[in-house]
């Protein structure tokens, strides 16, 4: 299990100093993190924008545990991550952390009401629990019609819905969105933010999301940008940088 150590400086969702993180390509080393620090409160959210390449979903996959910085400390509520082995991860992953992507990547053999309950329901709530938990959270996403439709009987915005009930299955301490409105058009594009950061304010989430969108962008309470690996920011409705 992970050590909760307690992390003490006001307890932020999440806390990150002087991240780093460099990849090489042949004989050439790309920086693609330079010394990126910063904070946020709990229940907040943050929309992190910035040019292709700039390192947005490269900060997102350090913060989700998905990839390690180089050097830097990441805390996450109470967890460290750059002190955690691969098994801790993983249930940090699993239990901590929810993820939405550009895609959806719902299984295409179960049915929406599958695909939210599972992940409970292997973190070990009964299947009973879970399946109703799943149903409230897809009826807080408009898609309690839905239930037992497979991903290709549904739209993009409905997968989408989905991955947004899903990412709130497991009660996480953060939510991480990768441009979870890319592929959608406008109208869906909209009706996804406004779950997203609805269901994010509901159940009082920490929210940080990587988009291109500056409409989605600025609904956020704290909006950052890349720019060359540098993270600078700005502040909305008075929160606290």
């Amino acid at each position: 299990m992970i050590n909760n150590e307690v992390f003490q400086e006001s307890n932020p969702a999440l806390a990150i100093r002087d991240v780093y993180k460099s990849y090489i390509s042949g004989s050439e080393t790309l920086t693609i993190l330079k010394s990126v620090t910063f904070s946020v409160p709990t229940g907040v959210s943050v929309a992190i924008t910035g040019e292709s390449g700039s390192g947005k979903s490269t900060l997102l996959n350090i913060i989700g545990g998905l990839d390690r910085a180089d050097a830097g400390s990441v805390r996450v509520g109470t967890f460290h991550l750059d002190q955690l082995s691969e098994t801790q991860l993983n249930e940090y992953r699993g239990l901590h952390v929810g993820f939405i992507f550009q895609f959806h990547y719902l299984l295409k053999d179960f049915t929406a009401l599958e695909n939210v309950y599972l992940p409970a329901y292997m973190a070990g709530v009964s299947k009973k629990d879970a399946i109703e938990k799943a149903r409230l959270l897809l009826t807080d996403v408009g898609m309690e019609h839905r239930l037992q439709h497979y991903p290709s009987q549904l739209s993009g915005g409905e997968r989408q819905r989905v991955a947004v009930a899903r990412a709130l299955i497991n009660n996480p301490d953060v939510i991480l969105a990768d441009e979870p409105t890319g592929n959608l058009d406008r109208s869906n594009s909209q009706i996804v933010a406004d779950l997203l950061f609805m269901n994010a304010e509901k159940y009082h989430k920490t929210l940080l999301v990587v988009t291109h969108d500056d409409s989605i962008a600025q609904r956020a309470s704290i909006q950052y940008r890349l720019n060359a690996g540098i993270l600078e920011g700005y502040t909305y409705s008075g929160a606290t940088l």
